[in-house]
């Protein structure tokens, strides 16, 4: 067993074992809340820049298929666990999560006591921390995180976009592929999407074009879309200006639907601001409520910036949702703009499908807006 090390920037040090591949990788430390799904958690672009933890302790025991990668690569810095199952057995399974690891360059470390991270985690917020299988004196791998770099003001949506556009089309081996007749042209940008949510939009009948983050709003006009998609993405929203020029200049002229990022870029685009959380909101069972019908949902998340829904003009907008943990804004809509955004997941992978009922309500602003 490979000797592993993860060092967080208050010093703190956990030794532990390597499951994943050699090196060494720096980023925000946060915990996901989740018990299964680390596939799609490992391929969620919105984990560029941070290693997770999983506060579930055993992660591996069903292997990596072919059908659940949420994006066409790995993204995120490092994994942590308490214990990697070395056996992994289902139907679809293809391949151990530790070969997956290697083959994506991403270290992986285990046998630490997750629960000791994670409540120091939410003692005192995310860090900056440091997995490395290569070398171990803490005071050297100490400075290497103080010196590299964290999320807020970094623009990450560069990193994560596709520099092509392209039409989506599910897979045909893809178990989830709902067959639709498509009546309702949609443009994406994408900021970092999750394949579910394309396949979501597909099943409700939806031809859907991914375009990169940085197409301007002229050119997504130029294609007449029936709606506009404002995907999920990584990090801080404020550096990614181009988007947020993008959507205000979208606004009253096509629907919009924007989640996680999509949602605080929107926020931004209408005069808003976003503000940092002490940990962030990442798993597949948080809270909310729904303002509108009263109803409380439980909803997969993963966002470490938030909405301040008090900078919005009041008159102009609406919450619709609530976090029941911390009382954040989870949703908004625009009362004069068909416009409007949650900052959860509601196509889920990994996580319940208590909210999926969105897609609709975007078809039905699409309808309305024709």
């Amino acid at each position: 067993m490979t000797k592993a090390i993860l060092v967080l920037e208050d010093g703190t040090v956990f030794p532990g074992q390597s499951f994943g591949a050699a090196g060494e990788c720096c980023g925000e430390v946060v915990f996901n809340t989740a018990m299964t799904g680390y596939q799609e958690i490992i391929t969620d672009p919105s984990y560029k820049g941070q290693i997770v933890t999983m506060t579930y302790p055993e992660i591996g025991n069903y292997g990596v298929n072919l059908e659940d990668k949420e994006s066409r690569k790995v993204f995120l810095e490092g994994f942590v666990v308490k214990e990697y199952s070395k056996i992994y057995s289902n139907w679809r399974a293809r391949e151990s999560l530790s070969d997956y690891l290697k083959q994506n360059n991403v270290p992986a470390i285990e046998g630490l006591d997750t629960r000791k991270l994670t409540k120091l985690l939410r003692t005192k917020g995310a860090m900056k921390a440091i997995i490395s299988t290569v070398q171990f004196e803490p005071k050297n791998l100490l400075n290497k995180v103080k010196n590299s770099p964290g999320l807020v003001g970094r623009d990450l949506v560069r990193e994560v976009t596709n520099p092509e556009t392209c039409r989506w089309q599910t897979h045909t081996q893809d178990w989830l592929a709902i067959p639709a007749i498509k009546k309702y042209q949609v443009i994406a940008i994408d900021c970092g999407i999750k394949y579910n949510l394309l396949r979501l939009l597909e099943s409700i009948g939806c031809e859907v074009t991914v375009v990169p983050a940085q197409t301007s709003a002229a050119a997504i006009l130029a294609k007449n879309p029936a709606g506009v998609f404002i995907s999920n993405g990584p990090g801080d929203p404020e550096p990614v200006s181009y988007v947020i020029e993008t959507i205000h200049k979208l606004l009253g002229k096509k629907p919009i639907f924007g989640i996680c990022l999509g949602h605080q870029l929107l926020a931004l685009a209408l005069g808003g601001k976003t503000y940092k959380l002490k940990f962030g909101h990442h798993g597949a069972n948080h809270p909310f409520k729904n303002l509108a019908t009263g109803k409380i949902e439980i909803t997969a998340q993963n966002h470490g910036f938030c909405v301040d829904l008090n900078s919005l003009n009041q008159d102009e907008i609406e919450p619709t949702h609530i976090n029941l943990n911390d009382h954040t804004n989870e949703g908004f809509r625009h009362k004069k703009y068909p416009a409007f955004g949650v900052q959860y997941h509601p196509e889920a992978s990994p996580g319940p499908h208590d909210s999926r009922y969105l897609f609709d309500e975007f078809i039905n602003l699409m309808e309305k807006h024709k």
